[in-house]
């Protein structure tokens, strides 16, 4: 343990030492390609700072840059070329794999699953994230209220799915129901039901494990955002008569329209990602099979890095768009500033 430590602190020690050896290097280089000593040329003194600004923030961006690159631009060319090769990665077979792709159930079943939770998941976490940010600035104790709703967050989605398995828990014959939701069923005289394994519904059953964890987030953010509106613009609406629902969506949704994009935006990354919740709940099991599951279980499963390959550029591929879409829009507020 104590070794670890040591290693750790060295580690530290020498990666700041690099960035300050690297910083004083750089600096040094720059000074002595383009000098500014005194009783020189004062235009080409002027020219050499001009310059001196304009490489110095490459300078200290760009190991990062080319870390970044690498460790981002190398995976997908990997994955892309190994997606034209067999489960062993060393025989070429083509188009093979997609051929694959397009005419297996099981793939456009997880299609249709990651659909689904786009289509419900953000618009639900981001409308309560929103409603509940509105409803408790209003009252005294919204500030106990918000940490109550925001507590999720702290907990792993493999935790979250065994506090829901409780939830949902089945227990046949005369057996007592110690699941939440069947006891409730029980007592008001309904039947109770196995519910992960009810096709369809049971996809809806999973999302509100997310949607728990996640309102929390789009609570937080939403709720700053709606601080910063002016009281001036709310005391106006209701001076002219509007009521609370005309001033909710009339003044305060425009007004932080920028932020509810950009939570949206966030919860469907993160959607298209989702992976332990079914891992842990289902297993992919009854038609709740997502396509990061289904990546995961023919990389270490069904050892077929070529499907996997193609399954991971499937998801990169869906997630593009919105990176694009969300980077535009963060641009275009950029510049109306």
């Amino acid at each position: 343990m104590i070794s670890q430590i040591l290693t750790a602190i060295g580690a530290m020690i020498f990666g700041v030492a690099v960035c300050a050896a690297y910083f004083l290097f750089s600096n040094k280089l720059l000074e002595i390609i383009f000098p500014t000593k005194e009783g020189g040329d004062v235009h080409r003194i002027a020219v050499n700072l001009r310059r001196r600004g304009l490489i110095r923030p490459w300078l200290f961006l760009g190991p990062a840059l080319i870390l970044l690159g690498v460790y981002l631009m190398y995976p997908v060319v990997a994955t892309l070329i190994l997606s034209f090769y067999g489960p062993d990665g060393n025989h070429f077979v083509g188009g093979a794999n997609y051929a694959w792709a397009v005419n297996d159930t099981e793939f456009r079943q997880s299609i249709f699953n990651n659909i689904l939770w786009l289509a419900v998941v953000p618009a639900a976490c981001t409308f309560f994230g929103l409603v509940i940010a509105v409803m408790t600035d209003r009252i005294w104790w919204g500030n106990i209220a918000k940490a109550v709703i925001f507590m999720p967050m702290a907990i792993s989605f493999v935790g979250a799915s065994v506090i829901w398995k409780f939830i949902y828990e089945y227990r046949g014959g005369t057996d007592t129901q110690i699941g939440l939701l069947n006891a409730i069923v029980q007592l008001f005289g309904g039947t109770p039901q196995v519910w992960i394994t009810i096709p369809f519904w049971n996809n809806f059953f999973l999302m509100i494990m997310l949607i728990w964890i996640q309102t929390g987030f789009a609570m937080v953010i939403l709720s700053a955002a709606l601080r910063g509106i002016p009281e001036e613009t709310i005391e106006a609406a209701v001076i002219d008569g509007a009521n609370g629902w005309q001033i909710f969506w009339k003044i305060m949704v425009p007004q932080v329209w920028g932020t509810i994009a950009t939570v949206w935006t966030t919860i469907t990354i993160l959607v298209l990602k989702v992976f332990d919740i079914v891992l842990t709940m289902t297993n992919g099991q009854w038609d709740t099979m997502v396509l990061a599951n289904l990546m995961f279980n023919w990389a270490f499963r069904g050892f077929d890095s070529g499907r996997s390959a193609v399954i991971a550029l499937v998801i990169m591929v869906a997630v593009t768009p919105i990176m694009i879409w969300n980077i535009r829009r963060a641009n275009a507020e950029t510049k109306g500033r």
